[in-house]
């Protein structure tokens, strides 16, 4: 898939990430980045973002990145650092490609503002089932 409307449509079907709201916003070659408007379902007991957010949406940026054109990576492992604070309603996740091997995959995933201010830093390492 190249095109970004069907690359959007093949990942609707990613439900959970849907129902929190990420959206595909760019797709390259291993890359992508995706967003999210935070909400007050977004947010944990004493007010703040629930750390999950940021997970949930570094995730579905790995699973774009990886399965976008060739389909059947999975997480085999991921580290998360909650690193900052939003201080706008609108986040991104944007990966970075470390290693792509023959089976195992290593990607970082930046998630900030919409100033550019980091939140969190998530590595992913990846599994190629074919």
């Amino acid at each position: 898939m190249t095109d970004l409307n069907e690359i959007r449509e093949y990942f609707s079907h990613d439900l959970y990430a849907a129902d929190t709201g990420a959206y595909i916003e760019e797709v390259g070659d291993r890359y992508a980045k995706v967003s999210l408007v935070l909400t007050e379902r977004h947010r944990n007991a004493v007010g703040g973002i629930m750390g999950g957010v940021y997970f949930t949406l570094a995730d579905f940026a790995f699973a774009v990145a990886s399965n976008h054109e060739k389909q059947d990576t999975v997480s085999l492992n991921s580290d998360i650092s909650f690193i900052g604070v939003p201080k706008t309603d609108k986040i991104f996740a944007e990966t970075e490609l470390v290693k792509d091997g023959r089976s195992v995959c290593t990607y970082i995933v930046r998630v900030t503002d919409s100033g550019g201010e980091p939140l969190s830093v998530v590595k992913i390492v990846g599994f190629h089932k074919r």
